[in-house]
């Protein structure tokens, strides 16, 4: 079913494993981002049957009602939904279903399904992020066997993607504010249906690629970095984490942690890939984190095309919904969260022969309009399913942007459940950004002996 549902797209060269070769488009290609193209790379026209509409320009205004933060707590909230889907009737809709959602729909008949809405194209960024995509689509390329960056700024890098790997670059380069700051709760759902808070912590992202005053020759090619602190619980209130991530391979990623026991700042080299991740008590790897976390040097990345999927999508009301509401005891509720139909693009990953991952084989699926994870599956060394990944995206009117930070992680051979980065009951504000100096192991160090 997955081959009669792919929509190539003028795309049949496309499925390869990433080369390195250089992957900036013509300039006539290009000019397709201003006619046939959202100024992301997107189909501007919608679906034969018109279930997907139009792209015509996206959420930019501000929306009424409660806020957290910047983030509105409520978008479309009139709307019904158009249809259930459901164990029952899981078949009738097994086309634009993932093999993560089917499963979820047979382990939890009674309680898990999907509430299909109208679907709304809100993507939107400012005009200076189209400008720089426009200008990426030509300059932008690949090195390093398509593992590192050269030539772009500010904006999506491969608006026209030929290679896998460009397709999860664009993921990593998404659209994001200069400078956030927000609270979260990583959360761990266990078997008998138990809810516990692994920690919660205090955050502050910044995204060098998107300062206002960014060109590819004074951007450093760190495309982010972030440090937290965690609050609770009290055994490991003060513990700190800093990260920088880069475009060079080389130097992929810098990390430090503080640990409060040991009253010292150490390189953290380990937090990457298939490492445990400590600040969800080990429930998922650390590059599982917002769907896709660190360097794609582990992974042959390979593009296999379009396709039309029901997917988490303009999910407002749930990061609005109070934590109670929003979780259940073995999935999200399905009351709040939202799904959609929307042409994403579907990537394939399987780990380079010669290095290891415990997670050797997933499948992608990104949002064609925001370059944003939706979805994603794991398999095991058997081929048999063994993770799957549902991300919440969120529309900021303020950016104006799409924006994703909760990603929920099913370990079906466990039957665990871990929830990360969850907003609900917290804040989140785009703010001035900082000296990056504040992203050292440094200054972890000298706020630590105050």
């Amino acid at each position: 079913m997955m081959k009669q549902n792919i929509l190539y797209a003028a795309l049949a060269a496309a499925m390869l494993v990433a080369t390195g070769a250089d992957a900036a488009v013509s300039a006539a290609e290009a000019e397709a981002l201003k006619t046939t193209l959202t100024p992301l790379g997107a189909e501007k026209a919608g679906n034969k049957d018109g279930s997907i509409p139009e792209w015509t320009g996206g959420v930019t205004k501000p929306l009424p009602g409660k806020k957290l933060g910047v983030i509105p707590a409520q978008i479309f909230a009139d709307e019904k939904p158009l249809y259930q889907v459901t164990a029952k009737n899981a078949a009738q809709y097994g086309d634009v279903l993932s093999d993560g959602v089917k499963a979820l729909l047979a382990k939890y008949p009674d309680s898990f399904r999907l509430d299909v809405y109208p679907s709304h194209r809100t993507a939107a960024a400012p005009q200076m992020v189209y400008n720089n995509v426009f200008k990426n689509a030509t300059r932008c390329k690949t090195k390093d066997g398509g593992y590192s960056l050269e030539g772009c700024v500010g904006g999506t890098p491969f608006p026209i993607p030929k290679e896998g790997v460009e397709v999860m670059w664009n993921f990593l380069m998404r659209l994001e504010a200069e400078s956030i700051e927000y609270r979260f709760k990583n959360l761990v759902l266990t078997a008998d249906g138990n809810r516990t808070l692994a920690t919660r912590n205090e955050i502050a992202f910044q995204y060098p690629q998107y300062y206002k005053d960014a060109t590819p020759e004074s951007w450093s090619g760190e495309y982010a970095m972030f440090r937290f602190n965690t609050l609770e619980p009290p055994f490991k209130a003060g513990e700190s984490l800093v990260i920088r991530d880069s475009i060079d391979m080389k130097q992929a990623r810098q990390a430090w942690q503080y640990l409060v026991g040991q009253r010292r700042v150490r390189r953290a080299p380990t937090v990457a890939y298939d490492t445990p991740d400590f600040v969800a008590s080990g429930a998922n790897y650390f590059d599982e984190v917002q769907g896709l976390f660190g360097a794609l040097d582990r992974f042959q990345w390979k593009l296999i095309g379009k396709k039309e999927m029901l997917i988490p999508y303009n999910n407002n009301g749930f990061i609005g919904a109070k934590l109670d509401d929003a979780i259940g005891k073995h999935h999200l509720n399905p009351d709040v969260v939202r799904w959609e139909k929307h042409r994403v693009w579907v990537v394939e990953a399987e780990v380079v022969p010669g290095k290891r991952h415990a997670v050797p084989k997933r499948r992608y699926y990104l949002d064609e309009d925001t370059w944003l994870i939706a979805l994603m599956d794991g398999y095991d060394a058997e081929g048999k399913l063994w993770r799957t990944t549902q991300v919440t995206p969120f529309v900021v009117p303020d950016l104006p942007g799409t924006m994703m930070k909760t990603a929920v992680v099913f370990n079906l051979q466990a039957n665990t459940v871990s929830v990360i980065q969850a907003l609900n009951d917290e804040d989140f504000r785009i703010v001035p950004r900082k000296s990056e100096t504040y992203f050292t192991g440094d200054a972890v160090a000298a706020d630590a002996s105050r």
